[in-house]
């Protein structure tokens, strides 16, 4: 809670000029210092140095750093095109420890999302948060443990046991997975089942039936099959969509899930 209260209490308390003043200082493979740790940002095209951004929160895969997702043409060509400033953190030994409640990544992130709205317009309705990888593992840590302001959770190939016990979760949930998997498993239900890799939002949630919603591509070499669960009690809705594939990011899909949060048409990249 105490990193809920800071974020709010400086997300609107920034100065406007923090924008022209900062972003020379520590932008794209420059990183944010934050004591003894850093990330890494990088704007949108065409951004005005006023009017608030949303914000994607990015977490980095294993043996990664944040210089690289600022440069990654699957994360930082969505946000760029879209008005998203993309911030990238950077784990202690280029990892993340997501492993329990008691990790201090989630202070970090909570330190590092202040830090950015010290220095940018931050939209406060529209923080989101992803990850790949042991970064989407990361992610959903993240809003497990400090999700009640985040707008959605985009999570790519990497998730908790689906018996954790969140004590909070965001208002929306985006997951991508794919069913041969080998490095981040695909968590099958019983019996093979394919839409438990979202069972514990569903449950936190109280979600009723899933609808299918049939295929998607952006790329003609990749189909995604996806499931909707919006007839729920509290929050969502969630979004599964998964692919015949392996451990990747999937073309075009963070760029879709901006278009769709952001209610603009969906385009790639």
């Amino acid at each position: 809670m105490k990193h809920l209260i800071l974020i709010a209490s400086l997300v609107f308390a920034f100065p406007i000029l923090a924008a022209g003043q900062t972003k020379d200082l520590c932008h794209m493979e420059i990183p944010c210092a934050i004591g003894e740790r850093s990330y890494h940002l990088r704007e949108p095209d065409g951004w005005d140095g006023q009017n608030a951004l949303p914000v994607l929160l990015h977490f980095h895969g294993w043996m990664r750093q944040g210089d690289l997702v600022v440069k990654h043409d699957r994360i930082a060509s969505a946000t760029r095109k879209r008005g998203v400033l993309l911030v990238a953190p950077n784990g202690q030994r280029r990892t993340w420890d997501f492993w329990s409640s008691e990790t201090p990544d989630v202070g970090f992130a909570a330190e590092v999302l202040a830090d950015v709205a010290r220095r940018y317009p931050v939209d406060p309705a529209r923080i989101y948060v992803s990850g790949y990888s042991y970064g989407s593992a990361m992610a959903w840590r993240y809003v497990c443990e400090n999700g009640r302001d985040v707008a959605a959770l985009l999570a790519v190939a990497g998730t908790l046991r689906q018996t954790e016990d969140c004590p909070q979760a965001p208002k929306s949930v985006r997951h991508v997975h794919g069913l041969k998997d080998r490095v981040m498993d695909f968590p099958y239900g019983p019996g093979g089942e394919t839409t438990y890799p979202v069972q514990l939002w569903r449950a936190a949630y109280a979600c009723g039936v899933g609808e299918p919603r049939g295929q998607w591509q952006a790329v003609d070499w990749l189909v995604l099959e996806r499931v909707i669960w919006e007839d729920c009690a509290s929050g969502g809705p969630v979004v599964l969509d998964t692919h015949s594939g392996g451990h990747f990011i999937p073309h075009g899909w963070i760029a879709r899930q901006l278009d769709e949060l952001l209610d603009l048409e969906f385009s790639y990249p």
